[in-house]
């Protein structure tokens, strides 16, 4: 049985699960405050009785993208409509990787309005659409990153008042290549360090791209890896314990009410 005490421990004031990496029916999440249980596709929501289970132990929220067939508000939604009593949602415009053509195409401004009128208890996660996320008001589920702490402050100094929640991959480790075959492919996905990292292998001998295969792992050299490794730190929590301790200490005296751990290497490895 996986326990996630560990969380708790470090400060975290709930962890984020991945159904495609972990198996939720070994998962015991009872000693965390509450659980934020990732889409990764239709075929990957837990079932309706894993959910309730888990309700009965802490509180659980799902991420549900408003354009995905199953929690489309302003189309066919069997998958909102069986979520039990207790569990909330986080609502998205969804990860690409995880949507059919059809899905991408859809709006997102009007299902993303409609879904929070339907349930106006849910979070919003601000990935893409930060606009449209304030605009639909409620918690903000902010993805951590280098700009994270100034904007929250901003927020607050504007006078918003809602709560902000924090979404950040974690590693407890300050070993090299450890942190880049952990969150190496992580990062290098996100615009600005993608952008760098062309930069950077077009001045060098090596031109390949991302996309053409450069490593992002502990192989990366160079000036790659410098970039990796700087991003790693600016869009995760990592380090030794004390370290991450700090950033979630800034993140918090910024504004920032919940902050969401994702296990990167496993919840195990919070432990150590």
């Amino acid at each position: 049985m996986t326990d996630l005490r560990a969380f708790s421990k470090r400060g975290f004031d709930g962890v984020a699960l991945k159904p495609t990496e972990i198996d939720l029916d070994r998962v015991c999440a009872a000693d965390v405050e509450r659980a934020i249980v990732d889409y990764e596709g239709g075929e990957h929501v837990p079932s309706t009785s894993l959910l309730e289970e888990f309700a009965r132990e802490t509180t659980v929220r799902l991420t549900t993208p408003v354009r995905a067939d199953g929690f489309d508000p302003l189309g066919d939604a069997p998958l909102s409509k069986r979520l039990p009593a207790g569990v909330g949602r986080v609502l998205v415009a969804g990860n690409p990787a995880y949507l059919t053509d059809d899905e991408r195409r859809r709006a997102i401004a009007p299902r993303l309005g409609a879904a929070r009128t339907d349930d106006p208890e849910a979070w919003i996660g601000t990935e893409g659409v930060e606009r449209l996320a304030l605009a639909a008001g409620g918690t903000q589920f902010e993805l951590l990153s280098p700009s994270a702490t100034a904007e929250v402050r901003a927020l607050r100094a504007a006078g918003f008042d809602d709560e902000i929640a924090v979404y950040a991959p974690v590693v407890l480790s300050d070993d090299e290549a450890t942190l880049l075959d952990t969150l190496g492919a992580y990062v290098a996905r996100r615009g600005s360090v993608a952008a760098a990292l062309e930069n950077a292998r077009t001045e060098e001998t090596n031109r390949a791209a991302v996309a053409d295969g450069a490593p992002t792992d502990a192989t990366a050299t160079g000036r790659s890896r410098a970039i990796l490794l700087e991003a790693i730190d600016e869009f995760a929590l990592v380090g030794r314990p004390a370290r991450v301790g700090e950033r979630i200490e800034e993140l918090r005296s910024a504004g920032v009410d919940t902050v969401i751990g994702y296990p990167a290497r496993g919840p195990d490895a919070l432990g150590r």
